[in-house]
């Protein structure tokens, strides 16, 4: 995956960025230093490449999971992430945590990308959902690998407001406040769309349930 067009053709000679400063973290691992965050306010070439390089797997990941193992998708969501990063970070003052900023651009990226592109996301999701399958079982059996094509399945046919809150939560590990934050409403609704999702899917794995 290669980083944005506009980002390597900014022009401007990279500075030297020391790491010796308090770490900004995303779900409490180290990744970027406050004093690079800063560089990247500036436009620094090579603060914002490390930027990119320390955020681009995390991004990446949520999209494709949003988008039913769409790796297509996935990519022109990380791109449009990036572009939004990169053009907006100066506006970053450090009112929230940077990674409630981040995972709010991805999530505004995905719906804008929900609403564009739904037939796109129907039609390449089946075939996409058994290549991710396929992919992470390797050599596990079939009734396993069955198993975890049905759960990835249930997942990406919940509606995208209870799909994200399921892959905030439970796929990158944020609190309820940081989903929250991220979605840009209440806790208590979070809960409630978590509460919902699970439901939804119990009764979509429910006839897993005599298969074992």
């Amino acid at each position: 995956m290669d980083i944005p067009k506009v980002y390597l053709n900014s022009g401007r000679k990279p500075r030297q960025v020391s790491s010796n400063s308090t770490v900004v973290t995303l779900n409490g691992h180290e990744i970027i230093t406050a004093e690079i965050l800063e560089a990247c306010r500036r436009g620094d070439r090579e603060a914002l490449r490390m930027l990119y390089e320390a955020y681009k797997d995390r991004v990446y990941s949520v999209s494709l999971y949003f988008f039913h193992g769409d790796e297509a998708a996935a990519s022109d969501v990380t791109q449009q992430v990036f572009l939004k990063l990169i053009t907006q970070v100066a506006k970053f003052r450090g009112d929230s945590d940077f990674s409630t900023w981040l995972y709010r651009l991805i999530v505004n990226v995905c719906v804008d990308g929900i609403r564009r592109n739904k037939a796109r996301a129907r039609v390449a999701s089946n075939a996409a959902l058994e290549t991710v399958a396929n992919a992470a079982s390797h050599e596990e059996d079939v009734a396993r690998a069955e198993l975890a094509d049905s759960i990835r399945a249930a997942l990406s046919s919940l509606p995208p407001k209870f799909r994200m809150p399921v892959l905030l939560r439970y796929f990158e590990d944020l609190s309820y406040e940081e989903v929250a934050a991220a979605l840009n409403c209440s806790m208590g609704t979070v809960a409630s769309r978590l509460s919902r999702a699970h439901k939804l899917l119990a009764q979509k794995l429910a006839p897993l349930r005599g298969q074992g």
